[in-house]
């Protein structure tokens, strides 16, 4: 099969394959980057959904290396208060990045734009919506929106999980302790794990029916989670690193069906 995208497919600028470079380039400066599984080469141009874990302020550029080496330029789904910042608002506009204003009559408009997007190309998401705060770092519940986005857009959704960024970058990175954070990630050269995990099985669910994307958000979970303990066997039942700046939450603790 052909490796070159058809002609309707978005075309990443050129300004954010420089900058997935420049993120692998940060990434061996401070790291070990093994990445593991890949995409389907029937996928790799989209429609596709990409749904990965969050863990640390890190998370984007580790995801930006990992994609990188797998040679596949998704377009992200954040917040709008990144889209709003002077240098990196300009930045995420000039990559071809998706906007999403949370809590405002806005966010409904996000979602068509995305299904757009999705359908001409690669998109990633963070299906639990946040850093995840619970102590076991396993992903928390998610939220609706991703499924929305698979159920409207008819993209398959792979997981990707991601592990070892959280010892790059503190949660509350002011200054000082991101120099710090930094400067002990260039001498102890923590090992940064990512995996594409298998797409996730969706099609027995229609989305007409009453707690269909509920459903769809759990096997989306289940499935990262999966992918993720492939990554962190000898750390099961929790991080060897603790950040002493991230507070503890276990409200949204996700309890896997048994």
């Amino acid at each position: 099969m052909s490796s070159t995208p058809p002609a309707t497919t978005w075309q990443a600028p050129r300004f954010w394959l420089a900058l997935q470079m420049t993120a692998r380039l940060a990434v061996a400066a401070l790291a070990k980057l093994e990445v593991s599984g890949d995409v389907p080469e029937a996928l790799r141009h989209g429609p596709l959904i990409l749904a990965a874990n969050h863990i640390s302020p890190f998370d984007p550029i580790a995801l930006t290396a990992a994609t990188r080496v797998r040679r596949i330029a998704p377009r992200i789904m954040a917040t709008g208060g990144l889209f709003r910042a002077p240098i990196v608002g300009w930045a995420m506009r000039s990559s071809g990045h998706i906007r999403v204003d949370r809590r405002t009559a806005n966010v409904g408009d996000a979602l068509q734009v995305a299904v757009d997007a999705v359908r001409e190309s690669v998109v990633m998401v963070y299906p639990e919506g946040r850093i995840g705060l619970d102590p076991t770092m396993w992903p928390e519940r998610g939220r609706t929106g991703t499924a929305r986005l698979a159920f409207a857009s008819g993209a398959p959704v792979v997981p990707v999980a991601q592990w070892g960024s959280h010892e790059v970058i503190p949660y509350v990175a002011s200054f000082r302790s991101v120099i710090a954070g930094l400067a002990r990630s260039v001498w102890r050269r923590p090992t940064i794990k990512v995996r594409f995990g298998a797409p996730i099985d969706l099609s027995d669910l229609d989305p007409g029916v009453p707690g269909a994307a509920q459903r769809a958000t759990e096997r989306v979970i289940e499935g990262l989670t999966d992918t993720l303990a492939a990554i962190r066997q000898d750390e099961l039942d929790g991080p060897r690193f603790v950040d002493p700046t991230k507070p503890a939450d276990q409200s949204r603790r996700y309890r896997r069906r048994t």
